[in-house]
C-alpha cells in the first residue's frame, strides 16, 4: 500500500484500507470510536492486482488507485472514491495506461488538490513518471509523461496546505520533486537531491503552508528530512526498514511532526520533533507487541483529534490499534486488536 491507509472520514469514523488477493477492503468503526466493522469490499465486483495508492482531499474523502486486467486481457489504472467509511464506494472506472499499452508499471501514488481533484502518479515502463489528473466536473485529463528516468519505484504523493500537489520518487543517487507552480500549470521537475537514497523509505508529509517534507532512509540506514530548496537533515538512525509513517500533531501546546516505524525488534517506534526544526534532535520510544514482519505502520487523528496508531499484517489481516491518552507529552493506550 502506497499512501495513507488509515484515514478519518467526513463523519468522523476512523477507516483503514487493505489488500486481499484481488480486491481493496475497507474496514470503519460503526460510529467515531466505537467497535469496528468486519472488512467490506469496495470499488465493485472487478477483480485487481494486489496493489493499491490512497490519497484524501480537503473534503475528506479518499481516492484509491490501482490496477486491473480485463477480460480481454488488457491491463490499466482504474480509480474509486470512497465518500464515507460507511458508504458504498464508486465503482472502479478505467484510467488507461501510462504507456498506453503493456503491463503493470508500478504501484500508484495519489494525492488530492484543493479543488478535489486526484492526482494519480506512476512509474512508467521506462522508468519515468506519468501522472493522470481528474477534471474537476468529471472525466480525466490526458496522460502527462513528466521528465525523469530510473525512478525506483513507488513514487510518493502530497498536498501542501495550499492544496498545491507534489511528488517524489528516488532514483539512484537521490530523490526527484515534482511540483506544480500554479494550480492549473503544468507540473515540473522543481528540484532534486544527490543522495545514497534506499528505494522505498520514501514518505510525504505536509509540513507548513508552504512546505512538504520527504522522509527517506540512506543506504547506511540513517533517517534524514527533506524540504526542495534546502539541505538535507539527518533526524536519527532508522528503527528499522521501509517508510516512516507521519502525522502533524500538537504535543503540549507545540506543533510536532510524529513519526512511527515498525522497528528492527518488531515494535512499533516512535519520536517526535517540533516541525520543520529537525535540528532540535530526535530519538525513538518503542510500544506494543512485537509485530510480523511484513507489519505496516499508520498514524492519523480521530473525531477528537487525538492521535492513533495502526498496525497492519497483511498477510494475515490482524490490526492493532492505539490511540493517545489525555496526558502530557505522548502517552499511548494498550495497543488492542480490532
Amino acid at each position: 500500500m502506497n499512501g495513507d491507509w488509515l484515514i478519518r472520514g467526513r463523519d468522523g469514523r476512523l477507516a483503514v484500507y487493505l489488500m486481499s488477493d484481488d480486491a481493496v477492503l475497507c474496514r470503519a468503526e460503526r460510529f467515531p470510536g466505537g467497535p469496528w466493522e468486519a472488512p467490506r469490499r469496495i470499488g465493485g465486483d472487478q477483480q485487481v492486482h494486489p496493489v493499491l495508492g490512497l490519497g484524501q482531499g480537503a473534503d475528506e474523502y479518499a481516492h484509491l488507485a490501482t490496477w486491473w486486467t480485463t477480460r480481454k486481457g488488457v491491463t490499466g489504472l482504474v480509480h474509486s472514491t470512497h465518500f464515507r467509511p460507511l458508504l458504498a464506494a464508486l465503482d472502479w472506472a478505467p484510467l488507461g495506461h501510462p504507456d498506453r499499452k503493456g503491463g503493470r508499471t508500478g504501484t500508484p501514488a495519489v494525492a488530492v488538490d484543493a479543488e478535489g481533484r486526484a492526482h494519480v502518479f506512476v512509474r512508467k515502463g521506462g522508468g519515468g513518471v506519468g501522472l493522470i489528473v481528474q477534471k474537476e466536473k468529471g472525466g480525466w485529463e490526458p496522460w502527462r509523461d513528466l521528465e525523469g528516468q530510473g525512478v525506483e519505484e513507488p513514487p510518493v504523493a502530497v498536498a501542501a496546505a495550499t492544496g498545491r500537489v507534489e511528488a517524489y520518487a528516488a532514483v539512484p543517487g537521490g530523490i526527484l520533486h515534482w511540483s506544480r507552480p500554479a494550480q492549473d500549470a503544468e507540473p515540473e521537475l522543481t528540484g532534486s537531491l544527490d543522495a545514497p537514497v534506499r528505494a522505498g523509505t520514501l514518505r510525504a508529509l505536509a509540513t507548513s503552508a508552504e512546505h512538504t517534507t520527504v522522509f527517506y532512509t540512506d543506504e547506511s540506514g540513517d533517517l534524514w528530512a527533506w524540504r526542495s530548496g534546502a539541505k538535507a537533515v539527518r533526524l536519527l538512525a532508522a528503527a528499522g526498514p521501509g517508510p516512516v509513517a507521519a502525522v502533524r500533531t500538537e504535543l503540549d501546546g507545540h506543533d510536532c511532526t510524529l513519526l512511527a516505524q515498525r522497528s528492527a525488534s518488531g515494535r512499533v517506534a516512535f519520536t517526535a520533533y517540533p516541525t520543520e526544526r529537525e535540528s532540535a534532535g530526535a530519538w525513538w520510544t518503542e510500544s506494543g507487541p512485537q509485530l510480523p514482519a511484513d507489519a505496516v505502520v499508520a498514524l492519523a487523528k480521530d473525531h477528537q483529534d487525538r492521535v492513533v496508531a495502526a498496525a497492519l499484517s497483511p498477510s494475515t489481516g490482524d490490526l492493532l490499534l492505539t490511540r493517545r491518552k489525555d496526558e502530557p507529552g505522548l502517552a499511548l493506550t494498550a495497543w488492542q486488536p480490532v
